[in-house]
Order: C-alpha cells, then sequence, then structure tokens
C-alpha cells in the first residue's frame, strides 16, 4: 500500500499537546485536542485537520484562516485571527513553516522506519514512484505525492504520516546550496539514490559542480548511497564518501546494469543483471533510456532494502509512468510525445533522442525555453538546436525569446509561437498521418497548453481535445 499526503483522514496522527511540544506553540483558544492531519491548502482543509498558514513573497496563508476554519478543526498561525470561534484550536508560533518543519521531524523521530531519499537532476519523481512501487508490493509505503519535493511539501508529507507505514520515499528537490542538507536534517534518510547531474537551476547554483555538491549533501547523512556509475561527475564526488557506495550503470561497469535492451514504443525490455543475486528479464511499460536507468536506480534501492528479484520484478513493471512525462498519445495519425512536465538541457538530449528513434515519418520538435540557466541560457538553447540538427528534426515551433533567438541556427523550417497557445494552433495546422511530435519546456512556459487547451489539463484526455 503506498501513501501520499491524504486530506479525508479521520483517525488521530498528532494531539494538540504533541504539536505544543515539537514547536514551542502556545494554544490560544482549544477545541478539539485530536488532530488527523495537517493542511497548507484553504480550500482542501479538512473535518479534524490542522489548517498552517504559511508566509510567503506574493501569498499570507494568514488571509484564508477562516475559509480553513469552516471545515478544519483548527489553524496554526503567526498573526492570532480575530474572533476564530470557540470550538476551533489556534496555536501560535512564531515562524509558520518553521513550525511545519518541526513537526516533520518530531514525527519522523519517533517512527525509526528506514526512510529513502531520492535526489538528482533528472529522474527523480519517476525513479521515487517506482522504488514505492516495489515496497509497497509487501509493505505499508510513505511517499512523497507529485513533486512535493522541497522545504514546505516533503515536512508536510512526513507530518500527515499514518503511523502504519513501513517505508518512506522522500523526493528532494533542491534549487540552491544547502537545500538538501535542510531536508535531510528533517527526515534523515537511511539511504539515498541521486540520479544524475545536470544543468538546472543554474540561476541559484552558479555551477554545474555545485549543482552536483548540493545534492551530494545527502551524504553526510546516510549509511548507502546508491550512485549512477555513468555520470562521471557524480562518481568524482563520492570518492571520500565512507559509507557503502552501491553503483547502477548501462555504459559502466556497475552493481546493478541492464542487458539485451529491447526498446519499444510503449515500454522497454531489458535483463536486469544484479550482484550475486541473479539475472531477471523485465519489462517496462515507460520508454526510454532514461527510464531503463530509472528503474536500475530504483532496484538497487530495493534491493539493498532486502526486496526479492521477482518483488523487484513486479514493482517495475507495475509502473505505468508519471503524468505528463514522456506520455506517448496518437492523434490524428500522428505519434505525440507529451514530456511537458519540465525542461532542462540533459532532459531535452534525452527527449529528443527518444523521439529520433521512435519517427517514422516527419520530426516535429514543439520546444519552450529551459528557465533558471542564468548565464547558461544563450549557450544552452543554442546547443539545443545544434542538437535537433544533428538529429534531422524536419520542423522546430518554438515558444519563448531564448528560443526564439536559438531558431534562427535550425537547419529545417522554423516556426515562432508567442506562446503555448499560439504552438498549439501552428502544430494543428501542420501535424498529419505520420508525424512524430515533441513537446517539451520548462514549468514555467505552460507547454501542456499545446495539447490541453486553456482550463483543461494535459494528460490521456489531451488527445480528445485535439
Amino acid at each position: 500500500m503506498v501513501r501520499g499526503v491524504d486530506h479525508s483522514k479521520t483517525m488521530t496522527i498528532m494531539t494538540v499537546n504533541e504539536i505544543i511540544q515539537a514547536t514551542g506553540g502556545k494554544v490560544l483558544c482549544g477545541g478539539q485536542q485530536a488532530i488527523s492531519g495537517f493542511s497548507i491548502d484553504s480550500r482542501k482543509t479538512a473535518h479534524g485537520e490542522l489548517f498552517i498558514a504559511l508566509r510567503g513573497a506574493r501569498f499570507d496563508g494568514h488571509d484564508f484562516v477562516h475559509d480553513a476554519l469552516r471545515n478544519g478543526t483548527g489553524a496554526m498561525v503567526s498573526i492570532p485571527p480575530a474572533d476564530p470561534g470557540r470550538d476551533k484550536t489556534i496555536i501560535y508560533v512564531k515562524n509558520t513553516l518553521r513550525a511545519l518543519q518541526d513537526i516533520a521531524r518530531y514525527r519522523r523521530s519517533r517512527r525509526g522506519i528506514p526512510a529513502v531519499g531520492v535526489t538528482g537532476t533528472n529522474g527523480k519523481t519517476t525513479t521515487k514512484e517506482l522504488v514505492a512501487a516495489i515496497l509497497s508490493r509487501t509493505h505499508a509505503v510513505l511517499k512523497t505525492t507529485g513533486n512535493f519535493n522541497n522545504h514546505i511539501g516533503l515536512p508536510l508529507c512526513v507530518s500527515n504520516m499514518q503511523g502504519s507505514e513501513e517505508f518512506m520515499v522522500l523526493e528532494m528537490g533542491s534549487n540552491a546550496k544547502g537545500d538538501i542538507r535542510e531536508l535531510c536534517e528533517i527526515v534523515r534518510p537511511d539511504i539515498a539514490v541521486v540520479t544524475n547531474v545536470g544543468q538546472a537551476h543554474l540561476e541559484g547554483f552558479g555551477t554545474i559542480e555545485t549543482v552536483r555538491d548540493t545534492d551530494l549533501e545527502v551524504l553526510g547523512y546516510v549509511k548507502t548511497i546508491c550512485i549512477n556509475a555513468d555520470d562521471p561527475l557524480l562518481m568524482e564526488g563520492i570518492g571520500a564518501y565512507p559509507g557503502k557506495v552501491v553503483t547502477y550503470g548501462i555504459e559502466n561497469r556497475a552493481d546493478f546494469s541492464a542487458r539485451d535492451i529491447v526498446p519499444g514504443e510503449e515500454g522497454s525490455q531489458f535483463l536486469l543483471v544484479t550482484p550475486g543475486r541473479g539475472d531477471i528479464r523485465v519489462s517496462l511499460r515507460i520508454s526510454g533510456r532514461f527510464n531503463v536507468l530509472n528503474a536500475l536506480a530504483a532496484a538497487s534501492v530495493a534491493s539493498e532494502l532486502g526486496m526479492s528479484l521477482e518483488e523487484i520484478r513486479g514493482g517495475l513493471e507495475s509502473f505505468a509512468g508519471v503524468p505528463m512525462r514522456l506520455e506517448i498519445h496518437r492523434i490524428s495519425g500522428a505519434l505525440v510525445i507529451n514530456d511537458v512536465y519540465n525542461a532542462n538541457p540533459a532532459s531535452m538530449e534525452e527527449a529528443l533522442r527518444e523521439m529520433a528513434r521512435l519517427r517514422t515519418g516527419r520530426a516535429i520538435a514543439v520546444l519552450g525555453d529551459m528557465l533558471e540557466l542564468g548565464a547558461y541560457a544563450g549557450d544552452a538553447h543554442t546547443g539545443l538546436v545544434q542538437t535537433l540538427n544533428r538529429l534531422g528534426v524536419d520542423i522546430l515551433i518554438a515558444v519563448g525569446p531564448e528560443m526564439h533567438k536559438a531558431s534562427a541556427g535550425f537547419a529545417g523550417k522554423a516556426y515562432q509561437a508567442a506562446d503555448s497557445s499560439g504552438a498549439r494552433s501552428l502544430l494543428l495546422d501542420m501535424m498529419g498521418e505520420g508525424d512524430t511530435v515533441l513537446i517539451k519546456g520548462s514549468r514555467g512556459m505552460r507547454m501542456e497548453m499545446v495539447l490541453a487547451g486553456e482550463g483543461t489539463e494535459a494528460g490521456a484526455e489531451a488527445g480528445n481535445a485535439l
């Protein structure tokens, strides 16, 4: 059984007294003593839950406390509300974000279950889901939902654990140096996997070496690290690590490897080779060479946690993929690859290689800007267009100022769209039978609108919108 953040809980997971002990807060008015969960969204706060009024640069949860109290049991605030109601529990703390993190730290310290940390530039969410899919064959698992992988989402997930979980699988994201260390201080992972290092969030990191060093902050907390042997920068960074190192890879010698890879439109088959435990044939339901690497990462973690080869295969083969990540649709006779969740240079190149492998007719790339690359942005987008030329892509629909500039170097036919909706119109006019289309860009470019139209969601229904 896999659990994420569940807003329908009714069982008690924490008492008000425990919350005060964890946070050092003060009860301003008391109602119910039992708390069934924590929420940071007033629209989704359910009966029995405590709403935590977070404050940010562009929002203040205190503006929505009364909305949350209509359904919830109470609220944690740093600004006391006027007339909250006698039956509601109001807890005052100096800093609500720190209090949320303190609650997660408190709950983690009282649950000695193994915790898996998953970090890296690309493949974090898929690897996290694969690990959880394997472990949940025989155990109750708490996992971060969606991409709740930052200093807010991860502690919210841990705070909401039910108490029956036997494993935690936690995705850990970063935007700047120190971020992984901050998350590790909260959840104290026992084992971690670092998927790869690439050019992402360079506005915050500055250099790719800082990206690597930030991901490897996890080394200070875990007994075992699972590492991608095909990533030389990562391998260079773990030289002084005193704990156990487990490697996985396709190109380089590794403890866990894949042989006889047979790629397909709807997935890949390969022979999973393990150290001293035998080999087993695996049929993934997700395509792409990089997803074979993600499967190897998950297998290495699960094996270290005692899962059998059959359980590992069963978990890998049960996983159907993550929405908006390399989803494949057949639309109007064309093969459309929906990989719109996010983008950086490494993930762009992998997606383009997959398009090139699957193409049978024209190759059309609908690409949005890769954001947060700082001083590397110009070179990164120029390099992306060079990859398009090398792979023989026929048509480029460019979205965003960086892609517009770089498209001047495209060898095929280039179109410029003002936004993703404009790209949608261009694509509809040209897409035909036998075409292979890749749609990808950074999250802020809203490339899902190419498939879904305003107000609808990308996903399996996107094809109907076209």
